[in-house]
């Protein structure tokens, strides 16, 4: 496996985004990664010379664009982006404020963006490259009471994905939307999963699975994220590479039910749903 492709990570202080960095590094990649506290990320990866660490505000367009300028500056050249940055909200739609749900957009969609307007000239530029948004099982069903706003932003992270591989597809450049089931990281802690400010006793069963999640989930979930870390690695090796990576067998269960039900929906309505054409003239 070759390890001379320059790699730049998001969000990359814990979590995933933490595993995938130390994974490359382990395996010689150079890697530039990013967090919102300079400090939290030196200190949970440590000294590598292979290692470029940046404090990025993913929501300022100008510190994004630093933070691509300084990895090529760096490393003399950017090969594989990961969008890793984003934070889980629970909560039913009701008892989500518009403030509440637009921050969650801000950053696990937007910010996304911001780095893919910045890094694509770039990208462009040398003929090759590839863009991994990490979204989430959530982003393929939405079929979890109190994760309304989060799925929905994980939904976007899998439509624009796909629209993007379409559009960068003739520069070279792949895109691919990973889609991760439940792994062992902190997502469920307290500094990772925001609460409603205002929850409405009436929605018993969003807090039951919000309290789920907080207390019988987390800890216990049963992917392995130095797995899940080295499948990425080795879809960016791979010559073709999917637009879609599910991880985790929860994750394949839950996308199958998912199929299975928009097929089923799609016959049982399909004398309905395929007479809404104009009806041709007679001759």
């Amino acid at each position: 496996m070759e390890s001379n492709k320059v790699w730049f990570v998001t969000g990359a202080s814990k979590g995933l985004g933490l595993t995938l960095v130390k994974q490359l590094l382990d395996k010689g990649y150079p890697v530039a990664a990013t967090s919102r506290s300079l400090n939290q990320l030196e200190e949970a990866v440590g000294v590598h010379s292979n290692f470029l660490p940046l404090a990025m505000d993913l929501q300022n367009e100008a510190s994004v664009a630093e933070a691509i300028t300084k990895t090529i500056g760096h490393f003399g050249s950017l090969d594989v982006v990961v969008n890793n940055a984003g934070y889980g909200l629970a909560g039913s739609l009701e008892e989500l404020t518009d403030a509440e749900a637009r921050q969650n957009f801000d950053v696990n969609v937007f910010g996304s963006l911001n780095v893919i307007r910045s890094v694509m000239p770039h990208l462009r530029k040398q003929g090759f490259g590839h863009i991994f948004n990490i979204a989430s099982i959530g982003g393929f069903t939405g079929g979890f009471p109190g994760f309304g706003i989060y799925c929905a932003t994980k939904f976007a992270v899998h439509g624009f994905t796909e629209s993007l591989a379409a559009e960068i597809k003739g520069f070279g450049i792949k895109a691919t939307v990973v889609s991760p089931g439940y792994f062992r990281t902190n997502f469920l802690a307290a500094d990772s999963l925001s609460t409603p400010q205002n929850e409405i006793a009436a929605y018993a069963e969003v807090r039951a699975v919000q309290a789920a999640h907080q207390n019988q989930i987390n800890g216990n979930q049963p992917g392995d994220p130095k797995k899940a870390a080295n499948a990425m690695i080795t879809v960016a090796e791979a010559e073709n590479a999917p637009v879609h990576l599910f991880l985790g067998q929860d994750a394949y269960d839950l996308a199958y039910q998912k199929m299975g039900a928009v097929t089923k929906d799609l016959e049982s309505w399909r004398s309905v749903g395929t007479t809404t054409a104009f009806a041709k003239e007679m001759a």
